[in-house]
This record gives C-alpha cells, structure tokens and sequence, in this order.
C-alpha cells in the first residue's frame, strides 16, 4: 500500500488520534496517509441522552460502514465508543499503546466536596456518589473545551468527569477557573478501552496488520471487550473494566467495585477467561 485513507470524525479530539495514528503508520510502514472526515450519528444528535436513547454505534457507525464500502482502509476510534462486538465486515486492526487510563475529577477552584456534577454516564454517577454521598448530578455533552467551560464559565454545575488521556491529548494540563483530580482505580474504575485509539480495517484485512500495533494493550483490550460482549453492556449500564498487567479492575451496577487476579499467562482465550471471571463475579451472560 502507497497510500492509506483514514476515516475519522471531525472532533478535535477525534483528530488528534487520528493524526497519532496516521504518525504511527508513516513511521512504520513509510506510506502516505489521507484522512477522510466524517460526522457522526452521536456528533450530530449533541443534546441526545446517551443513557436514555442509547449510544450502541452513534459514534462509529459511519466510519465502520466507509470501511466495509471500500471508501477507507482504516477507521480510528476512541476504544472506549466501539460496542462489545465489531460491525459487520470489520474487524480491529490493533491499538495504539495505551495512556493514562484514569478518569479525572474537575471541580470549580475552590470546592473540594461538589454539591452537583455534570456526566450522563452510570458508570461514573454510581462510582462518584460513593465518594460524595448526597451529590446531585445532570446532564452534559460537548467536546472536552465545551465542557470545561460549561463548569468553568456557565456555572452548569460543581464539577464534571473527564478522561486523563482526553484532557493530555489536547494540553489541557490546567483550565482557568477549574481544578483537576485524578482518580484511582479504587475510586473510579475507567470504562472498557478507556485511553486506548482503535484501529478497524476490513474483517479480510485484520492480518495484515498484526504486527503494526501495540500487542500488549491489544491483549488487555481482548479480554475487556470479551467482558462487555458478554454482559450486553451498554450507555445504560454501570459497568466498567479496567486490566492491568495481572489484575483487572471491575465495576458493575450489580456488583459494585472488585478487583480480580487474571491468570499470569494471560488466560489464553479472551472469551473464556471472561466468562470464568464473571462467573467468579456470579454475573450470569447475556
């Protein structure tokens, strides 16, 4: 290949993995990369409840379908947004090396214990309610920069819950008015894929690409993603899993936070090694 088309979407952030990627690939592979920009269903739909109304494919649903035409080679995600099973005629490609995966608390300068806070995620609700009893929450959607500012400006509410590898991709290191806390995997366990950048080629295409990409966060994302295929977790769920190294992370609504030890060789098959832990979780499969 000469040249490979990317498609993405237009977010700022969304370009920015994009632009890590297409990095990624001229520096290995020394071809040329073309991006091919879309909006999505998710982007257009910006005062949507992703809880309410479901968010399965909102976000990747265009970019999955112009691989499967043949209009693009690849198609670059925020791990994070890809439901548990791949779309018809693709397949993942690999993964970027992971960064931070913590979520990260942001509160209005000053305010160390916030009477509101703004996400529309379960995941996070259930988890940050357990540090601040009696915390009252609302919706919020936007770009990362919208909604730093819809705290720090508009007042919406105390603080809201950001993602570290989203904030540090942008160089959102600090905001003015704003205050930025990282949580622990004991306080907040990230959501599947949080922090990672997918890659989806076409599903005839998936071994061409296995020596690309990062073989360590692929490992971790196999047995994440097995999780959530198997739960049916969605937007609506409180659920999240987070493996790292010889233990994973796990929060669901059911459940609250455990912490399990994995097999030290990786337990070989990610679906059977998700069905044993979630059998040791008495959380029966969808």
């Amino acid at each position: 290949m000469k040249k490979i088309i990317l498609a993405t979407r237009k977010s700022p952030l969304a370009r920015v993995q994009a632009d890590l990627v297409a990095a990624h690939l001229r520096a290995r592979l020394g071809v040329a990369v073309e991006l091919l920009l879309f909006v999505t269903t998710g982007d257009r739909q910006a005062e949507w409840s992703l809880e309410q109304t479901g968010g399965k494919g909102l976000f990747t649903s265009e970019l999955e379908q112009a691989v499967a035409r043949g209009e693009a080679d690849i198609a670059v995600h925020s791990a994070k947004d890809l439901p548990g099973e791949n779309a018809a005629g693709v397949a993942i490609a690999g993964y970027l090396p992971r960064a931070d995966p913590r979520d990260v608390l942001v509160l209005r300068a000053g305010v160390s214990a916030p009477a509101s806070l703004a996400t529309g995620s379960p995941r996070r609700r259930l988890q940050v309610a357990a540090l601040f009893p009696g915390v009252q929450f609302c919706e919020i959607r936007g770009n990362v920069d919208t909604r730093l500012r819809k705290i720090a400006e508009q007042g919406l509410a105390d603080g809201t819950i950001l993602a570290a590898a989203g904030l540090n991709r942008l160089g959102f290191a600090a905001w003015p008015g704003l205050e930025f806390r990282p949580l622990g995997f004991d306080e907040m366990v990230p959501a599947v894929g949080q922090a990672a950048i997918a890659v989806q080629c076409r599903e005839g295409d998936a071994g061409q690409w296995a020596h690309v990409f990062d073989a360590p966060t692929a490992g971790a994302l196999e047995l994440e993603r097995a999780l959530q295929a198997r739960l049916g977790a969605g937007c609506q769920t409180a659920f999240g899993a987070h493996a790292s190294g010889a233990m994973l992370y796990f929060y669901h609504e059911k459940t609250g936070p455990r912490q399990l030890s994995l097999p030290a060789d990786g337990g070989g098959n990610a679906a059977a090694t998700a069905a044993g832990l979630l059998k040791i979780l008495g959380l029966a499969a969808s």
